[in-house]
């Protein structure tokens, strides 16, 4: 939406919330949020310090009354899926539907013209996805059409090849999944976004290896914070044999590219598996997934991508850090964080990247805004 009159046109609920990169991505493109639901307090914390606390529920969502649900244009969220178990057992009194039952009962008191779902790349394949398409045919979603893809961000600006499921529901027509405006293969202006992209401005030397010591009182509760991205540069003490194996490892490269006397027992006993574990990043490519323990170089290609073979004294062995992983997520820097060291990388690792959101969000809004056919079911 580019016109004034279009700004804040169209309300959003965000469930299942955490920090807010869904959220961030529809305020970008002119949304405005009336609901966010999020259990966990570090998260729903910072969701508040950036978008308000005023409708920000933070709790178990099958205590937010239906009463408290107000219309809203779209409902976006992604229920955790506890676990991908075989669609032939399907027991309804399955603990793990509750969190997708209310799912489905908020949007159906919040009556949505458009729901969005993000989940994992397997959801498509999981027994909570065949709850949403039972739910379409023949449930409560009855009155929606769906239109389900895998999107990789980075075809959508993100410098992160991170691929996610996304379902559109529409009852005011047949619903639109963005269209990819970046590729792999593509060169200036249309090719991937990159780690350097995402780094320009921030210093390869680490400050502090702990957050600074200040509290913020927000919903209820007193909690560390808020924080801003430079405060997020945190260090960290590896040991000296840590030093050493990051020192060998190059751009692209992991833990196969150890040599025998600096690999752990467990993976000198186990020459298969994952190869991006240990990994370093490139510069001129976008990073991998970003996951909760981006900070463990041994969870993943997490390393700094300086490093070049000809001067070994400039190269940055060290993981990426806070700050850095909130860049590949698309945060801006005046974004603000609460919580625990641990609890904002599992926040950032979480979070839906925030032009994969706009993206979302901008397919949305020109959904929204065409002529309209006669909404089903009022």
């Amino acid at each position: 939406m580019t016109d004034d009159q279009s700004i804040e046109r169209y309300t959003i609920i965000d469930l299942f919330a955490g920090c807010g990169g869904m959220t961030q991505g529809f305020v970008n493109t002119g949304f405005r949020p009336v609901l966010a639901a999020e259990w966990d307090l570090a998260a729903a914390a910072t969701y508040a310090s950036n978008f308000g606390e005023d409708h920000v529920f933070w709790g178990d969502i099958a205590a937010l009354p239906d009463a408290s649900v107000p219309e809203a244009d779209v409902v976006v969220g992604g229920p955790p899926c506890q676990g991908f178990s075989n669609l032939g057992t399907r027991d309804p009194d399955d603990p793990r539907n509750t969190l997708w039952r209310e799912y489905v009962r908020i949007v159906t008191q919040a009556r949505p013209k458009i729901f969005v779902i993000e989940n994992v790349d397997r959801f498509r394949s999981s027994y909570e996805f065949q709850l949403l398409v039972e739910e379409v045919e023949s449930g409560a979603l009855q009155d929606y059409s769906m239109e389900v893809a895998i999107l990789n961000a980075a075809d959508f600006g993100v410098p992160q090849r991170r691929r996610r499921t996304i379902v559109v529901g529409s009852r005011v027509g047949q619903p639109e999944l963005p269209v990819p405006k970046y590729s792999q293969t593509a060169v200036g202006e249309g090719a991937w976004r990159t780690v350097r992209d995402a780094f320009v401005g921030i210093p390869f030397e680490t400050g502090a290896t702990q957050l600074p010591a200040s509290q913020v009182e927000i919903l209820g509760e007193s909690l560390p914070g808020t924080f801003k991205a430079p405060d997020l540069h945190l260090g960290r003490n590896p040991r000296p044999l840590s030093l050493q194996r990051y020192d060998v490892i190059p751009p692209g490269g992991g833990r196969f590219d150890l040599p025998d006397e600096l690999l752990p027992e467990c993976w000198r006993n186990k020459r298969t598996g994952t190869t991006d574990v240990m990994g370093r990043m490139r510069w001129d490519a976008p990073s991998l997934t970003i996951r909760t323990e981006f900070f463990k170089p041994e969870k993943g290609q997490y390393l700094h991508p300086e490093w070049t073979a000809e001067t070994p004294d400039a190269r940055v062995n060290r993981p990426i850090t806070h700050w850095e992983a909130a860049r590949l997520q698309g945060f801006p820097d005046d974004f603000l964080w609460c919580g625990k060291k641990i609890e904002i990388a599992r926040q950032i690792g979480n979070a839906v990247p925030v032009g994969l959101a706009e993206a979302i969000a901008g397919s949305i809004s020109v959904q929204l805004t065409s002529p309209l056919p006669t909404l089903l079911g009022g």
